[in-house]
């Protein structure tokens, strides 16, 4: 039997076949297999949004009736969602798979939650809504490059290790700054040292966790698949999606939500503000772009368990996959 401690976890680039791979492994380890029925935690900062479907990849009605899928639109897109109440929720998920006798499978590839379910969560502060829009709204008439600067002046440390177009680190570390009056990395210090010390940092602890990541090293391969994906969302409706998004009177473009890659581009395109062969060139250049960052994450983590999709049969992965999970009954 699996650990009590222990939480599987299948993470990845956008584009990389996580989902799939999941809900095959959810059906072939499953009761019928002899094993533990699975309910998958999405680990996804995109699929918490209600009527986000079609950009976002989500996991089909019928799929989420044949295996249990958590923290899937349990948000509108005004909302605000943050890694600390992911975590407590991811948390709580997992717990109540446990307590019904099945086995919690985390999936996704947003790599801010992976890190705090994996080190815990630094104990920084929260920032209002305002301070982030009218930090968006600066960065729009002068670009994140500029912004990137002023952080430069407030937090040499945090600056150094993001990227000038970096835009939702570089708001939330000027946010904290603004707000606080403390840089960023001040305060990162301040909560692993409060941490190491035995402080109260038990409800945002981090969770054991048996990783299985999907790295491949084909990099046309991962961009083909990239390409192929936003093309079809395009023919599934995509852009009316977003056109229904817009009629919203609550929501802008500056919300998390429509931050989100694809969804920024095709608001900027129903705008006016771009053609639709440039939006198409966008949409997929800032997936391309979001692959190579998590590609990044996922380099910089260690004792992880990887297999290159780009170099197996879809029945190769699957296998390999399927001798991964079972060998946590043997550990």
């Amino acid at each position: 039997m699996v650990k009590p401690a222990l939480v599987d976890c299948l993470i990845g680039p956008t584009a990389s076949g996580k989902s799939g791979l999941a809900l095959w492994l959810a059906q072939a380890a499953g009761p019928r297999a002899g094993g533990q029925a699975v309910e998958i935690v999405s680990m996804d900062s995109a699929l918490i949004y209600k009527a986000m479907d079609i950009g976002t990849a989500k996991p089909t009605s019928a799929e989420r009736a044949q295996t249990p899928h958590h923290l899937i639109d349990i948000l509108e897109p005004e909302q605000v969602f943050s890694v600390a109440q992911f975590l407590e929720q991811a948390k709580g998920a997992i717990q109540a798979i446990r307590s019904r006798g099945n086995r919690p499978l985390v999936v996704g590839g947003t790599m801010l939650y992976f890190k705090a379910l994996l080190k815990g969560l630094d104990d920084l502060p929260s920032t209002p809504v305002s301070l982030r829009q009218a930090i968006a709204a600066k960065a729009k008439a002068l670009g994140w490059p500029a912004m990137h600067a002023e952080l430069q002046g407030h937090d040499p440390l945090t600056a150094q290790r993001l990227n000038p177009n970096d835009a939702q680190r570089i708001s939330r570390a000027l946010e904290v700054f603004l707000h606080t009056g403390v840089s960023l990395s001040h305060w990162i210090a301040k909560s692993q040292l409060k941490a190491q010390s035995g402080g109260q940092h038990a409800a945002m602890a981090a969770t054991d966790l048996r990783v299985l990541a999907l790295q491949p090293e084909d990099r046309a391969w991962l961009h083909r698949r990239i390409e192929q994906r936003f093309m079809a969302m395009l023919d599934q409706g995509f852009l009316m999606e977003v056109s229904q998004l817009r009629k919203r009177p609550g929501l802008s473009a500056l919300h998390p939500s429509m931050r989100a890659v694809g969804y920024r581009q095709a608001w900027s395109h129903l705008a006016g503000e771009q053609s639709e062969p440039a939006f198409i060139e966008a949409g997929i250049a800032a997936s391309r772009q979001l692959a190579k960052r998590q590609i990044t994450w996922l380099r910089s983590f260690h004792g992880l368990d990887c297999l290159d999709p780009s170099t197996l049969s879809s029945a190769a992965l699957e296998q390999k996959a399927l001798q991964w999970w079972q060998s946590a009954d043997q550990g």
